[in-house]
């Protein structure tokens, strides 16, 4: 498996090697020790998973404050999605950058979204998947979110993306600039 690193510290691209012959293909999705080593010391505790029905959804962006956030181990297993980590850590000098990469089942990349960073996704196709790991529990008292489009954030969403598919929760996100320091960076 290889793991890269982006310019916007923390997060990370695992791709897992696929060996294959005329019957598919086999890949190891995820080893705890090279995690560990390369990524996080966190643990696993739930495994989530959502479809999209349609091309062009919106879902985010999401995070989890103190005491229960989160990082996501996220791929896609159907469909094609555009993935986004925005780092929302006050202090931090890649704060309100964002990291976006499409996953695919065939592509097999994973997108390491540590805590401490907002979440969110556009399907690329009809009855996409994307399943993800967690490090903590879901709280709903812990359950927060960033301004899909803020324009000072300004990610550069696909063509498809469509805002009609935004959840009643999405279109209510604060901007980056009124959301209270949930998270602060450190070295």
């Amino acid at each position: 498996m290889q793991i890269q690193s982006f310019e916007v510290p923390g997060v990370k691209l695992l791709v897992p090697r696929h060996i294959g012959d005329e019957r598919g293909y086999f890949a190891e999705t995820f080893r705890a020790d090279l995690f560990a080593a390369q990524c996080s010391k966190q643990i696993f505790v739930q495994d989530n998973e959502s479809m999209s029905a349609k091309a062009g959804t919106i879902r985010g962006l999401h995070f989890q404050s103190e005491p229960h956030a989160q990082g996501k181990l996220v791929r896609c297993t159907a469909g094609a999605l555009f993935d986004v980590a925005v780092d929302i850590r006050q202090g931090s000098p890649t704060y309100g950058q964002w990291v976006g990469e499409t996953l695919t089942p065939e592509n097999g990349k994973q997108l390491w979204v540590p805590p401490g960073f907002a979440h969110g996704f556009c399907s690329l196709e009809p009855s996409t998947v994307i399943c993800y790991k967690v490090t903590a529990y879901y709280s709903a008292e812990c359950d927060k979110g960033v301004a899909w489009d803020d324009p000072a954030i300004g990610i550069s969403w696909p063509d498809v993306g469509d805002p009609e598919t935004l959840s009643a929760k999405d279109c209510k996100q604060p901007l980056l600039a009124e959301l209270p320091a949930y998270f602060t960076w450190s070295e």
